[in-house]
């Protein structure tokens, strides 16, 4: 296994730069879908003793739920914080542990690649066949999958990128370096939320 920088990058700065905000960019839009389920379901609670309606509040919330986790996807991956079972590459160290991560990444590019395709085709098939919903408001449905296709693509970038990092001899960024010290391992509690 190479010694490389986990932090250095095949690809030239601006493209690096430019990949992460990708990232970046789309957990936050994923943050605005959660902020609007937050609205939503605030709106729909409030308004009951109200006498207000807030027509398809339930679609629309589920429309958002999936928008919130399908963008965030590629950033939370990129953030080492997707659940990652290690029960057997922990145990690996060297070309053996390179070997498997190298596999894994792979495995995990085409697999999400696949699905990234047929949400894709999927969203263009709604938008050419002119699909509504079937709720009280008919919303085209190519508008709440394209969060889905947009997210899954990202996530597909994502693992790309990765796999040609690992590839190329550098650590995998996906996964967080062992704690170091009991500081570290409250700090990680703390953080991930347990």
């Amino acid at each position: 296994m190479s010694t490389a920088d986990p932090r250095h990058s095949v690809f030239p700065e601006w493209l690096r730069k430019g990949l992460d905000a990708l990232y970046l960019g789309a957990g936050y839009l994923g943050g605005i879908f959660l902020v609007a389920i937050f609205v939503i379901m605030l709106s729909l609670s409030a308004g009951r003793p109200l006498g207000i309606d807030i027509p398809a509040g339930d679609d629309f919330t589920a429309w958002c739920m999936a928008a919130c986790a399908f963008l965030a996807l590629a950033h939370t991956f990129r953030s080492a914080e997707l659940i990652r079972m290690g029960l057997v590459i922990d145990r690996l160290n060297g070309r053996a542990r390179h070997i498997v991560e190298i596999a894994c990444t792979a495995i995990g590019t085409v697999a999400v690649s696949y699905f990234a395709w047929y949400a894709i085709d999927m969203t263009w098939t709604s938008w050419k066949f002119n699909d509504v919903s079937q709720g009280v408001i008919a919303v085209k449905l190519w508008i709440p999958q394209m969060a889905m296709a947009v997210g899954l693509a990202l996530l597909a970038l994502a693992f790309a990128d990765e796999l040609i990092h690992v590839l190329f001899g550098g650590s995998p960024r996906y996964e967080k370096p062992p704690v170091s010290n009991d500081e570290e391992l409250i700090e990680r509690i703390m953080e991930s939320g347990a």
